[in-house]
């Protein structure tokens, strides 16, 4: 067995043909490929790595690397990504889960007592992380997703059943198609939006890997990036409980245009979380009492 046929020299060659474009990423993405084509874990890759990978799964993982080579994105290969410490179904019609994101669940929680049956909307719910995420987290909570895309509803209540062992998700989420809080006359103590936040303009110059495999309907904000949060934000204030709060991750530049929007709606308390990069990511407002 030559040592260019083990899944470590398999690994180590899929890593080097992905460094072509995708140096950063190259080492994970070529692992994460490994592991979809193999079916085996990482420690049980590390521990098996001297062994013989075979013909069958060097085809398979060499397709893999082609398609990452087009700029489609890992999770969308593999049809899975991981959000604060869970693995999330994921398809063309979503935005991947993104660490970034995780800002807003940090701070949701921070929000949210662990010993109140608390009522949240996520609007825009896509995969469901936000809100499948938030619920887990709180046992005591119930949630409502709203999307217009019903292929992303579809896939959300694929990770609620998916998330369900021991978690109690599929008796305590909702989804609903719908475009924000049109028709929607539940009451919320929290609602949280991933809205679209690109300038129309500017889609066709993102990176290919967003531009070509993510739904424009989830990036695309209007001509000036804020188009859903006009649409959002005062309706969000009128399902409110007093005292309760709505979070916005937002573009890196758009806090001050909406935190006009959230003072002008009548939410109190208006605050900025950053992500780990130290780039503008979450708006917090809260409607007074």
């Amino acid at each position: 067995m030559g040592a260019e046929q083990t899944l470590e020299a398999l690994q180590r060659r899929m890593m080097q043909q992905l460094k072509t474009q995708h140096h950063e990423t190259a080492p994970l993405d070529a692992r994460l490929l490994l592991e979809h084509a193999s079916g085996l874990s990482s420690t049980d890759l590390a521990m098996q790595a001297k062994q013989e990978a075979g013909a069958m799964l060097i085809h398979d993982a060499q397709a893999l690397v082609a398609l990452r080579l087009t700029g489609m994105p890992v999770a969308k290969i593999i049809g899975h990504k991981e959000f604060w410490g869970r693995r999330f179904h994921v398809s063309p019609a979503v935005l991947d889960p993104r660490p970034d994101s995780e800002t807003l669940i940090e701070a949701a929680l921070a929000l949210l007592p662990e010993d109140k049956a608390l009522r949240l909307i996520d609007l825009g719910t896509g995969s469901g992380c936000l809100l499948l995420t938030l619920l887990a987290e709180r046992p005591l909570a119930r949630g409502l997703g709203v999307d217009k895309s019903r292929a992303a509803l579809s896939l959300a209540r694929r990770n609620a059943h998916f998330l369900d062992l021991n978690l109690g998700l599929r008796r305590r989420v909702a989804l609903r198609h719908g475009d924000w809080l049109h028709g929607v006359n539940a009451t919320a103590d929290m609602i949280i939006a991933n809205p679209p936040y690109i300038e129309s303009g500017a889609i066709d110059r993102l990176d290919r890997d967003v531009r070509l495999f993510d739904p424009r309907l989830a990036l695309d904000g209007g001509s000036d990036g804020i188009g859903p949060y006009h649409a959002l934000i005062a309706p969000s204030f009128q399902c409110l409980t007093g005292g309760g709060h709505l979070l916005l991750e937002i573009g890196v530049t758009q806090a001050e245009a909406i935190s006009a929007l959230m003072a002008a709606a009548g939410f109190a308390d208006i605050s900025l979380r950053q992500d780990l990069a130290r780039r503008d990511r979450v708006l917090i407002g809260r409607k007074p009492s």
